[in-house]
This record gives C-alpha cells, structure tokens and sequence, in this order.
C-alpha cells in the first residue's frame, strides 16, 4: 500500500504579496496587461516548484485566480450578465475586472462598459474570504468562455509539472447562485453539459485526474441539490478523467454514504473539523475509492500533532492506498513562516504556513512509507513543540479565568429597552432626520503607510509620529464638518488592520510580518495570531477619540472591533473552546468600552463584521454559536447608560436566516452592506420588525466606482418601502480604509447631498 500527498490549492498572492502589487499597477495604470499577466504566471510557476521540491505528489492547477475562483467559474461558463457585456461580445480582462470591481461613467475601460456596479460580493462559506456571486437570469444562454483550466494544465505540463487541475463543482456552483427570476438548477444540464467539455479537452490535453470541489456536501442539502449532485456525477464520471471529488469546511454528516456512493475514482475529506468522520467513511467507502484525507489543518496556523496523526493513520495505511491532504486549499492561510523573522521564537515553534504544512504531510508520508525511524528526529522536535506550547505560562493567566467565571446575566443586559434608549440619546445627539456617518476609516494613504512603515522601522521616532497622525486626524475631522456629515469618526489613521490594532494592545496574541492571507482581490490581511488568555492592560482607543472629540463640537463615534469579530478574524488557539476565548476578548472590550463613555463619548461602534461568517455550515449547530456570540457582544456593549449610544457594524453576509440574533445583540443603530444587493437585505429586516435604526449602505466602497447623489437617494426611497424614515440612517457599505480620496470626496459629498434631499422631501 502507498501514501501519497496533494494540496487541494496553494496560496495565489505570493510570500511578498506580489500578487497584490500586480493587480493594482495594473489598475492604476502603470503596468500593462501583458506585465499582469506575467508576473500571474510567475507566481504560478514558483507556486508548483515549492510545493514539488517539498514533497507534494499531486499538484494543484487552476487554483490561481487573478481575482476569485468563483468569478472565474462564471466567466468560463459564459454566466455574464448584460451589463458588463462589451459591443462585441467577448468577455476580456476588461469584463472580468468589471464584474469584480464596478466601472464609473467617465473610465474608458476600452470595451464601452460605462458605468455599471461590480458582482454582489459575500464570505465563502464560513471564512473570511469573499467570493463574486453567480447571476443567472431567465432566457439566459451559457456559453463555454476563456478555458483558463485547461491553458494553466498545458501550461504547467510544458514547464515539466504534471498537476491535477481543480475545478469548482457544479452543484456548489449553482448552490452559490443568485437566480434573478429564475432557478439557478434549471440551468443544470446546460452546465453539466459545458463542464463534459471541459472534462474532455482535459483528457485530450493528457490530464489523467480533475480535482472537483463540492464542499456543497458539507451543508445540509435540499432533495434538489442531491438529485443534481447525482446527476452531475453520473454524467461527468464518464468524461475521461478519473474525479476526485473534495469536499471541506466541515463533515459529511448524514451525506456521508451518499458521497461516497457517487461514481468518481477519488473522496477527499476533511478530518481537521470533523475528525469522527473517519470510522464511518472507511466503512461506506468501496474497495476501489480512493481516499484523500484531510489531516492538517488548511484554515489555521498550528502545527499538527504527528505522533497522534500517525496513530491513526497506520491502520488504515497498511490495508489501502490513501492520499495525505490539507483539509481544504491552502489559499487560508500565509506562505511561509521561514520569513517571519520578529515572531516570538517560542510562539514561533508552535506555528505551520502552507510551506511547513506541506512539509508536515511529507513528514507524514515518509512514517508511512517508510516507517517512523526515517523521520524520528522530525517527529522528536513536533512532539518538543506541542509539549511546550502545552505547559507554556504565556498560554494560561488564573486571573483572566477567574474574570469569566464571575460573569452575571446582568453584565449582559441594558438598564432600558431599545425605545427608551433612543428617546434619551435622540434629546442628547439633536440629530438630523436620515442622519449622516462613516463606518470609521479614510483612506490609508501613500503618505500615512509610508509614516507607518519609517516609524516600524526605527526612522521616524514616538513623537514625531504621533504629531503626523494628529494632523491627519485634524484634517479628517475638518473635512467632515466641511462636508456637513451628522455624526464624525477620527479616521483611524493610526490604526492599520481593525482586527491587528486591538491585538497589539491586547495580551494573548501575536503578530506577523508577512503572515497575509487573501480576503479578495487584492485585498489581504494578516490576521492576528491568539494563542493565549486575553486582557487587557490599559486603554486602547480613548486617548485618540478624546483629540478628535475635541476638534469639533459634533458628535465623534468611538470606533471598535467587537469579540466575535476579533475572534473570527483570527488565528485562534484549538486548545480550548472558541466560546471561552471570545468571552474573554469581550470582556476586555467592555472594559473599553465603559472608559470611552467615561470620558465622554455619547456614541460608541463595536462592528462585528464577522459575526455571521462564523456560523457553523449546519443549521443544527447554529443556536449554540449565537447564543454566546451574541452573549459576547451584549457583554461587551451593555456597561454603558441608556443615552450613550451602541452601534455595530455588519459585512457582506446573508442575515436574514438570523435576524432574531441580530435582534437580540440590542444594539441601537447597526449598519450593513446593501448597495450591491440594491436594498434586498431591508426585506427580512421589515418582515421581522427590527426595532432599531439602520444605516444600510449606499456606497459600495468594495470598488472604485464612485455613484451620485441620484443615485442614492433611489436607493434610500427603495429602504423606505421597508422601514420607516425614521429608521434610517445614511452611510457608506462599509470603512473607507481601502479607497482613494479623489473617491472617498465625491461620494461622501453625493452621500451627504443625498440625505438632505431625502429630508427636504419628507
């Protein structure tokens, strides 16, 4: 019997962010198309050099993406909607980055697209990465496009790599779907019928196994979905390749003797989040389906526990061919711990990037293959490492434990119910009908990152610094009362990830230099690193709401990052439950939370942008995660009196399967994304009477486009049919951190002529 190895995908922006420079070069103006795309083949080609040279058997090809993966499958599938098609027809670089980024009237983008907002946006799945929602509309024909899959399996194939191209299913494609007026599985067969193609020209190409991912099969699935997976396969099974179908994200649950009764050659699954899979797989497996198990964690940072892997694994390896696999793509995780070079050196052993993931697997395969002998130092040195991460005093603190048992329903609840409590704070704020407000960030200029990096760097010292972040914030301050916003943020200059700011100030977390993970497109992230108890020692906010407050005589928000947020957007210790750890983060916000009000703050913001991204992919699960995720943020909001105002912010999700909990968190003004989905989300909040006010967003500031004052209000009068006027508030989708102020200035300046049409109206 052999062991083999695959990754499902490995991470597309590169170890230095290169993708990210090319893409917005290219954006800008200042590299050409053919420069784009070969610094994309660049960072293909090392991508399939690293992961050989570690040991890799199966290679990826196809998991690149210029922008999304999702976007990509639309494109090849002709699944492009009028708006973004060109005079001829042809769907180029220039329709695509349309669909992912909106264009503005006065661009040229050279294919007469004009001014159209990009794709809906929101998180795969229950991570933090966003993917382009598919739309199909009624009488729409699907076309095959651009065959990316099959130009980077040639590609690789002439470089000397022979890959397993990956392609997302069609059943999770059409599951991710938005149907205007239509089904999107009435389009079933017209896909199933591209993807047999597809799955032809890869064997003529010489392709001998296709990677199709379904993680579709970890949710609870509709009879629809199971009649089109089953469908799907046993048309697709008979195409040429051998299939390996991947599912990830979670268990099979009770689609377990389903999926592997399925007619492909190959089952991947994921034994990270559901480990007791196992057992029944090996029994509803068939003799001849080979399994690709997923033992190293693909969406966290930790290193495996090898001894305990292999004990497992031994069995099992002695009786059949199996293949060792990251539990998903890689694509969740950064490159390459070797070049973290300021990390902790002891937080540093307990850590695994893609590389030593894939490394980690090689180890694996080695014991297996070879016996545990050929790899006993290799495996010495992991079982060193999560003894000490184990025993490590930084990992535990008694006090913060004792601080979360002494937790009381009380610490949960406000002295007064919503109504009360927007009385009081209406006669305190004396705000305008639809009043105006940000989400919190400006744009985070050349300038501001460049006094970032010299002040990181040791070139620009304490004081210096601080002075420049204080003209920075005085400007913003003056700019808004310029411009007649209602209600004003600092700006956040000082800040340069919501989530990595408060870590920093926070004990418990650590940080990375290169550690970047893709959110979307070119946007990426580092993610904070938590792995021990958390408090906090001393304010982290006050002193710079206390400068900006005192510049105007407007009300300036306090600006947060609620627990489930931070938690969610994380890396987070697997060594004791995620309710425990954002407890305790709640708690050190509601210690900020109370200074702010002390100081004088009349209006406070704790966003909890990720709080739907973490609920569990299985209804059943649901309650319990928003039990305490709610719990968390009331604990972190409900210090305060009835006339300091709590508001929260929300991101690109779909909410309205959990409107109660959003209720239920109590917070007086929340804010959410709705400009791309042009108001639909409004609905679920009318039909389950939200009480609060709501600011749904008008600027989708996800894409450079800039909309006018027009259109806006058009958009807020389509608010109105669901709320009442006295329910809104007028505000960008979301921060302002990413965008350019020859954007930031025009639009906010529409936004603001836009609410007081509305008022002059009423």
């Amino acid at each position: 019997m052999t062991v083999t190895v695959a990754t499902l995908g490995f991470p597309r922006i590169g170890p230095r962010r290169e993708l990210k420079h090319a893409l917005e070069a290219y954006w800008s103006g200042k590299a050409t198309k053919a420069e784009l795309l070969d610094a994309a083949s660049g960072l293909r080609t090392a991508a399939w050099a690293r992961q050989k040279a570690l040991g890799a058997d199966w290679l990826p090809s196809n998991d690149f993406s210029l922008y999304d993966h999702v976007l990509d499958t639309s494109v090849m599938l002709g699944a492009i909607p009028e708006r973004y098609r060109s005079a001829d027809g042809e769907a180029d670089l220039a329709t695509y980055f349309a669909m992912a980024r909106g264009t503005t009237g006065d661009h040229d983008d050279g294919c007469g697209h004009g001014s159209v907002t990009a794709c809906e946006m929101t998180k795969w799945f229950d991570t933090n990465y966003h993917y382009l929602v598919p739309e199909l509309v009624a009488g729409q024909k699907l076309a095959l496009n651009r065959l990316k899959v099959i130009e980077e399996y040639r590609e690789a194939k002439a470089q000397g790599y022979e890959t397993r191209p990956v392609l997302l299913g069609p059943v999770t494609w059409l599951s991710l779907a938005k149907g205007r007026d239509v089904d999107p599985f009435d389009a079933l067969d017209e896909v199933l019928g591209l993807y047999s193609v597809i799955l032809g020209h890869l064997a003529q190409a010489g392709a001998e196994w296709v990677q199709i991912d379904e993680p579709v099969l970890v949710l609870d699935l509709d009879e629809k979905q199971r009649r089109a997976l089953t469908r799907a396969y046993a048309k697709l099974s008979r195409c040429g390749p051998k299939l390996m179908l991947s599912t990830y994200f979670g268990g099979l649950g009770d689609n377990l003797s389903f999926a592997a009764a399925l007619p492909v050659a190959g089952l991947h699954v994921d034994l990270v989040r559901a480990p007791e899979q196992l057992d029944p797989l090996l029994k509803a497996a068939p003799r001849g389906l080979l399994l690709s198990l997923g033992v190293i964690d693909g969406r966290n940072v930790w290193r495996a526990d090898l001894d305990a892997l292999l004990a497992r694994i031994e069995p099992i390896a002695a009786t059949r061919d199996l293949v060792l696999a990251p539990s998903c793509s890689l694509l969740h995780v950064p490159v390459d711990l070797a070049l973290e070079k300021k990390l902790d050196a002891e937080v540093t052993q307990w850590l695994a990037f893609a590389v030593q993931k894939v490394e980690e697997l090689t180890l694996l395969k080695r014991a297996l293959n070879e016996g545990r002998d050929s790899v006993a130092g290799e495996l010495a040195e992991a079982s060193r490492a999560a003894a000490n991460r184990k025993a490590s005093p930084r990992v535990h603190n008694a006090a913060v434990g004792e601080r979360v048992a002494a937790i009381t329903a009380e610490m949960h609840a406000r002295a007064s119910d919503i109504a009360e409590r927007l009385a009081a704070q209406a006669a305190v704020l004396d705000l305008p009908a639809y009043p105006t407000t940000t989400i919190g960030s400006f744009p985070q200029t050349a300038e501001v990152r460049n006094a970032r990096a010299r002040f990181n760097r040791g070139e620009l010292d304490a004081a210096a610094y601080e002075t420049f972040l204080r003209e920075e914030t005085a400007r913003a301050i003056a700019w808004q009362e310029e411009v007649g916003l209602d209600m004003l943020v600092h700006g956040e200059f000082e800040r340069n990830d919501m989530v990595q700011y408060f870590g920093e100030k926070l004990s418990g977390f650590a940080f990375t230099v290169n550690g970047w993970v893709q959110s979307y497109g070119s946007r990426c992230v580092r993610p904070p690193i938590l792995y021990g108890d958390v408090s906090r020692p001393t304010p982290m906010t006050v002193e710079w709401w206390r400068y900006a407050q005192s510049l105007t005589d407007k009300p300036v928000k306090g600006m947060l990052t609620g627990p489930v947020t931070i938690l969610n957007w994380s890396f987070v210790r697997d060594d004791q439950p995620r309710a425990d750890s954002c407890r305790q983060i709640a708690l050190a916000i509601r210690d900020e939370v109370i200074d702010l009000e002390a100081a004088g703050c009349k209006a406070i913001q704790i966003d909890e942008a990720a709080l739907r991204e973490g609920l569990p992919l299985r209804r059943r699960d649901w309650q319990a995660y928003l039990d305490w995720a709610v719990d968390s943020f009331r604990l972190s909001a409900a210090g305060v009196g009835d006339a300091t105002q709590i508001h929260t912010h929300m991101c690109y999700s779909e909410f309205n399967d959990i409107l109660p909990a959003i209720g239920a968190m109590d917070a007086d003004v929340i804010s959410i994304e709705t400009a791309r989905s042009q108001m639909e989300l409004l609905e679920g909040f009318a039909a389950y009477r939200y009480p609060g006010a709501i600011g749904p967003g008008v600027y989708d500031i996800h894409a450079p486009r800039v909309p006018g004052e027009e259109e806006m209000v058009a958009l807020m009068q389509l608010a109105q049919l669901h709320l009442r006027p006295d329910q809104l508030w007028v505000n960008p989708d979301c921060g302002l951190k990413t965008r350019k102020w020859a954007e930031v200035t025009p639009a906010i300046e529409a936004m603001v002529a836009a609410a007081r049409t509305l008022r002059a109206a009423a």
